[in-house]
């Protein structure tokens, strides 16, 4: 009984989107307290189930969300659409035919790991990502493309958690990161939001009007606005030169003596120095002097972790 509730709610959210528990309680013939302990055994095996309390709350499952693509085996899923098929085309009945179109629909949304615009073709699916990165953007995408409202789940960098109306306006890809450029309604301008730290994005059903942006004047020194620049020459070794290229730009390697330097301005703090202990010995800070120390430090407690 627990288990085929558990189902129901879910494939009801994978539906609706959006429901009550009073109207789950109603389908599943129990109590509105069990509901919210099965949605909370459902939280917790992955499924990202959003409560809202209070006026124009309810239960939510973000659109970004689907099936994991080994729900069912390729064998199963193919005996699924053709039962569905050939019980349709005997009784025409609309639900059948909605429960196909779902399924299907499934199917090619499993095969969209790549966004392309215009002449440029972008695979945006990230390594370990539960709910696949390439459709929570393309939620997005829709999103700026038929001026729809979203509802998102934002985490900031310091781990504080908000809710935002947002009217998506761009999509923005800088230095291997995506952002979202949106009017929040809740700030009354424009922000960047890092879709990375996104934990939900749904459409509300609500419709904006565009605004004008001066693409001339975007905000993309975002990076820099509060956070001091620092003048970096690194020794690089062989072994990581691809990587720091990819990173730096082969502009800015040099070859002195057979030997290889890398040599930027950069944004210190926390991001720098997870990027120079991230390439391990390949990469040795020489200036600044504080820097070096730093990484040393860090290296030095990294390291005592495993002793």
């Amino acid at each position: 009984m627990k288990f085929q509730c558990m189902l129901k709610i879910l494939f009801t959210l994978l539906r609706r989107r959006k429901t009550s528990a009073a109207a789950l309680a109603a389908a599943c013939d129990v109590s509105e307290r069990s509901i919210h302990r099965y949605l909370e055994e459902l939280i917790v095996a992955g499924v990202p189930v959003d409560i809202i309390r209070g006026r124009n709350g309810g239960i939510f499952l973000p659109d970004t969300y689907r099936l994991p693509e080994n729900f069912f085996s390729k064998d199963e899923y193919a005996a699924a659409v053709n039962a569905l098929g050939a019980l349709y085309e005997q009784l025409r009945d609309e639900t059948v035919g909605s429960a196909l179109d779902k399924l299907l629909s499934q199917q090619k949304a499993d095969s969209r790991n790549l966004t392309l615009s215009g002449h440029i073709l972008v695979d945006s699916g990230t390594w370990g990502d539960a709910y696949d990165f390439s459709d929570k953007l393309r939620i997005l995408e829709e999103a700026i493309e038929q001026c729809g409202c979203l509802d998102i789940l934002y985490i900031d960098r310091n781990g504080s958690e908000s809710r935002r109306t947002v009217e998506a306006h761009l999509l923005i890809y800088k230095q291997n990161i995506w952002y979202l450029y949106a009017w929040c309604r809740k700030r009354g301008d424009f922000r960047l939001f890092r879709v990375g730290r996104m934990r939900s994005a749904r459409r509300t059903g609500e419709s904006f009007c565009r605004r004008e942006i001066d693409r001339a004047h975007l905000p993309l020194q975002f990076n820099f606005t509060d956070t001091e620049l620092i003048d970096v020459r690194l020794s690089v070794q062989k072994k990581a030169l691809p990587d720091v290229e990819e990173w730096l730009g082969i502009d800015n390697i040099r070859v002195e003596k057979e030997n290889l330097f890398a040599e930027a301005t950069l944004p210190g703090g926390e991001v720098l120095l997870s990027k120079l202990l991230s390439f391990g010995d390949g990469v040795k800070v020489l200036a600044p002097a504080s820097l070096a120390e730093e990484v040393l430090r860090r290296a030095q407690r990294a390291a005592a972790q495993y002793r």
